[in-house]
């Protein structure tokens, strides 16, 4: 009789976590700011028709990283779960906490389940409140480990770089330009081949969207389209140098430039006068 498999707790819950840690690492990074009017969510997404940014609720957004077809369905649920708690009680009574327990659950049933793979994701799960002090970020891992962050987070991609440029960069209490240009550049600042290199994410591979709790209507979820986005981030990569007037490399055998005028003078419209011998 042949002796069977064996696997060690330990050893299985480090493979299923390498395998989630590699898939969610094959993603472009997300990053959460918080600002003095409520949260920005930014991530760099070509495609205008699968969002990695969405609403949940009046206050409440939900930003992931990873797998689409299984963030997508957390998404799902948790829509039908606050509209359901929102209806059977107060629209009051759906907070990011309670969502943010319903996802670990989840999250954490899957991962410790022997019978399915786990989930390749990462999630955020935003919430605003009425001044900057309640505002909320759960950051939720694919072991349903539930994280409540503070200021700014990183998550999916090369996080670590990212997350090292926001810690150096980050400004509390900024307006919505300036903590968005700070984390568009963190986006790009990224490690390939050892070299951290700086590039600059075109206005329309941003996906950008705002918990704004200056907004009147009781949902506080917008996003940001590229011509807005545009106006925000201003210039932006390295100017371009103008070249220098009368550098050595200007030809000197060369005639002077009339100045404009009716008759290429002076500019008053009278004939240019010779000078003195």
């Amino acid at each position: 009789m042949s002796t069977p498999f064996y696997v060690s707790p330990e050893q299985l819950m480090k493979d299923r976590a390498d395998f989630a840690r590699k898939g969610i690492a094959r993603g472009r990074s997300l990053a959460a700011v918080q600002y003095a009017d409520g949260v920005l969510l930014v991530t760099e997404n070509p495609s205008q028709a699968l969002h990695k940014v969405s609403e949940l609720y009046d206050r409440l957004a939900f930003a992931a990283v990873g797998r689409y077809n299984e963030f997508e369905n957390l998404r799902i649920a948790g829509v039908r779960l606050a509209d359901m708690r929102g209806y059977a009680y107060d629209r009051r009574d759906v907070t990011g906490r309670g969502l943010a327990n319903a996802y670990a659950q989840t999250l954490g049933t899957i991962f410790s389940s022997g019978g399915e793979k786990p989930y390749e994701v990462e999630i955020f799960v935003a919430e605003i409140g009425e001044s900057a002090a309640h505002d909320q970020i759960y950051r939720l891992t694919y072991e349903g480990r539930v994280a409540d962050e503070h200021g700014y987070a990183v998550m999916g991609g090369d996080a670590e770089t990212v997350s090292s440029y926001l810690r150096d960069n980050y400004a509390e209490g900024a307006d919505l330009a300036s903590a968005l240009k700070v984390a568009v550049a963190a986006l790009g600042h990224s490690a390939d081949g050892g070299q951290v290199q700086d590039r600059v994410i075109p206005v329309e591979d941003l996906e950008v969207a705002v918990l704004d709790r200056t907004r009147i209507q009781p949902r506080k979820f917008r996003r940001i389209l590229p011509a807005r986005l545009a106006e925000l981030l201003g210039e932006r990569g390295p100017a371009e140098t103008a070249p220098e007037a009368h550098t050595s490399e200007t030809p000197t055998d060369l005639p002077p430039t009339p100045a404009s005028g009716d008759n290429g003078g002076n500019g008053s419209g009278e004939p240019p006068v010779a000078p003195p011998l």
